[in-house]
């Protein structure tokens, strides 16, 4: 009988993980009992996620606010630090915020406006027209910005992160001094020790700051990128990707995931005899309508990944066919025409115009974001996502 049904996203609920489970085999077993309680078969080429968060809290890769103080105040000296472009986050950035704090005696908090780097706005696009300003060449004091757009609470969480990030530095004892402006080099006006806590921009970003005579200049991808006190750290990303844990820890990035995602493949292999894909994963890589807002605060969507995850999707464009090379065709003759040209698709379809609107992105930002999507933030318990049939096409 043909199938009916093509891609299927299930969530997959596990065990709460902690610090030292063999996490490898709770995956695996959690997939398989879940087969068999739903009654479906695992096949070649599903794919197995499991959510970066999960990873981090097996692999205990934890740090405190100290760790981070004790770090920057090494890398940047202790004294007037400027920190620019952060996001406007308490789980993703509060927690961080404290520990520079601690590590510095003043914070010239440098954010960018209208919104922060993955669009969460301290001030509407509207209001900014109406104040005459322009963004990308003015620079406003706190003073000024509160004569122009008062106290600003974002719509979702209530917080005016302006404030608030402020009273966080100076719980830890230091001074604060805040700027809003775009252009990375206006920090240099306060001080040549520069963070630049922007994510997907911070290469270019740094680049600039050093061109422009800083004489210090770390990434939140530069912190924590080796342990301090035999705390966790992320060699490859530092704090980014990191979230908060309790008041004081957070929880960093997951470390050398490789050998997890082959260990959750060969184990699948040996007990069903199916070679899956697996990978672990961040944030999807989609923005919310509404609120504008980008979900990729993680510098990448796939943490790790098995080498069948490599690549782009390589597919025509059905409704192309349809209207177009087969428009005279219908019923079982159009189905069969639209079929034996997927089989005769060539290995890569770039400026092939039957491939046009297909999602020109990778397989890992593409799966990962419909993972993310199922697992949801909150309270479903489905740390684990099972992706089947998303290599099928029309003829499978």
């Amino acid at each position: 009988m043909e199938r009916k049904v093509g891609t299927i996203s299930r969530g997959i609920r596990c065990p709460i993980i902690r610090e030292g489970d063999n996490l490898a085999e709770i995956v695996v077993d959690s997939v398989l009992d879940a087969a068999e309680s739903e009654g479906f078969e695992i096949r070649d080429r599903d794919v197995i996620s499991v959510t970066e968060s999960v990873v981090a809290r097996a692999q205990g890769n934890y740090a405190s606010i100290d760790a981070i103080a004790g770090d920057v105040k090494a890398k940047l000296g202790g004294e007037t630090i400027g920190v620019i472009f952060p996001i406007l986050s308490r789980n993703r950035f509060s927690i961080c915020l404290k520990g520079i704090a601690k590590g510095a005696k003043k914070v010239v908090l440098m954010l960018s406006y209208p919104s922060d780097e993955v669009g969460n706005s301290l001030v509407s696009l509207d209001q900014v027209d109406e104040a005459g300003i322009n963004p990308y060449s003015d620079v406003l004091d706190l003073k000024r910005y509160r004569e122009l757009f008062g106290e600003n609470k974002h719509p979702f969480t209530g917080v005016d992160y302006v404030a608030y990030y402020c009273q966080l530095i100076e719980e830890q004892g230091a001074k604060a001094q805040v700027v809003f402006a775009n252009n990375p080099r206006e920090i240099l006006n306060y001080t040549k020790r520069v963070l630049t806590c922007d994510i997907h921009s911070r290469m270019r970003t740094k680049r600039i700051l050093k061109e422009a005579g800083a004489e210090v200049v770390c990434g939140m991808d530069d912190i924590l990128n080796a342990p301090v006190d035999g705390s966790g750290c992320n060699e490859k990303y530092g704090l980014l990707g990191s979230n908060k844990s309790t008041e004081d820890t957070i929880k960093l990035f997951p470390r050398d995931c490789m050998d997890l995602v082959n260990d959750i493949q060969n184990k699948v292999l040996d007990r069903t005899g199916k070679h899956v894909e697996v990978m672990v994963y961040g944030d999807g890589a989609f923005k919310d309508p509404v609120g504008k807002i980008w979900e990729l605060a993680d510098p990448v969507v796939s943490v790790a990944n098995t080498e069948g995850l490599e690549g782009t999707p390589n597919e025509v464009k059905l409704k192309y066919l349809a209207d177009n090379d087969f428009k005279d065709l219908s019923g079982e003759a159009l189905k069969n025409a639209v079929s034996q040209r997927i089989k005769e698709k060539k290995s890569d379809l770039v400026g092939d115009m039957a491939s046009q609107g297909t999602t020109p992105r990778r397989l890992t930002d593409l799966i990962g974001s419909l993972c993310d999507l199922t697992s949801g933030s909150g309270d479903k318990g489905t740390p684990v996502i099972l992706v089947q049939g998303y290599f099928d096409n029309y003829t499978n």
